[in-house]
């Protein structure tokens, strides 16, 4: 195993990880500046309150986009798996 092919397993996995954490992290910032504009203007400073729609939210991302999520995951998986035999030597 040379160290191109280290490096190339590790940029794919990589790439794989943001594909993967994207649209979590991007619905997460999205309603977390959100809530924090409305506990700006209204004044109220509640925890729950900015805890709650987070987690909603994300819920919401991994009901939508988990089956394409399982699927990337797999794929590399299966791809890597695959491709033992070309490493070894």
């Amino acid at each position: 195993m040379t160290d191109v092919q280290v490096l190339d397993i590790f940029a794919s996995g990589m790439l794989v990880a943001s594909k993967l954490a994207g649209p979590l992290l991007g619905v997460a910032l999205v309603v977390g500046v959100a809530v924090s504009l409305f506990q700006t203007v209204t004044q109220i400073q509640e925890m729950t309150l900015s805890f709650v729609p987070k987690v909603i939210g994300l819920a919401v991302v991994l009901l939508l986009s988990g089956n394409w999520m399982l699927r990337e995951i797999t794929t590399f998986a299966s791809n890597l798996w695959s491709s033992i035999p070309t490493l070894v030597g």
